[in-house]
Parts: C-alpha cells; sequence; structure tokens
C-alpha cells in the first residue's frame, strides 16, 4: 500500500452544527460562569437563560445583544454559530 502524496489531502473546513442555546451554554462554561453570574452579568433571569440554553424560548435581539455584551463578544457569534465555530473557540 502507498501512502497518499501530501497533495491528496484537502483541510477540513471548521464546521459547527450547534443551536443558539448551545451556543450560550458554551460560552458561559468557558467563561466559568453559571447561570446565575450570566444572569447578573446580562441582566436576564437565569429563569429564562435556562429556557434559552435548552433552546424553549426565541433569543430576540435585546437578548442577543446583552448576553454579547456579558461574554464581550458579536451578536453574530450568538446568532450564527454555523458561520462563527473558530470565533466561539477564542473567548475563553
Amino acid at each position: 500500500m502507498t501512502r497518499p502524496h501530501r497533495s491528496e489531502f484537502v483541510p477540513a473546513r471548521p464546521h459547527a452544527q450547534l443551536s443558539t442555546g448551545e451556543v450560550i451554554r458554551m460560552l458561559r462554561e468557558l467563561k466559568g460562569w453559571t447561570q446565575t453570574e450570566l444572569a447578573r452579568r446580562s441582566r436576564i433571569s437565569a429563569t429564562n437563560l435556562s429556557r434559552l440554553e435548552n433552546d424553549r424560548i426565541e433569543i430576540g435581539k435585546r437578548r442577543v445583544e446583552q448576553l454579547a455584551k456579558a461574554f464581550a463578544v458579536h451578536p453574530a457569534i450568538i446568532m450564527f454559530p454555523e458561520y462563527e465555530a473558530m470565533e466561539i473557540k477564542r473567548t475563553a
């Protein structure tokens, strides 16, 4: 069996199949924050954060802005994780 030539390899593209709720949870955990801490920083109740993380309620523009400010990230990272996978990894 011969080894493939290096030029035959194609690098994989970064890709994330994450929901908005999963991104919120991931960002929160990367920061080492509890939902209570994120609630304090974002001014979104812990109950609503739980609902958001579990994709039980829609996030809406205002909440995206509050969370983006709390995490110090661009709102697109929260809203469009499939396009922002590399940015999510850099947030911690």
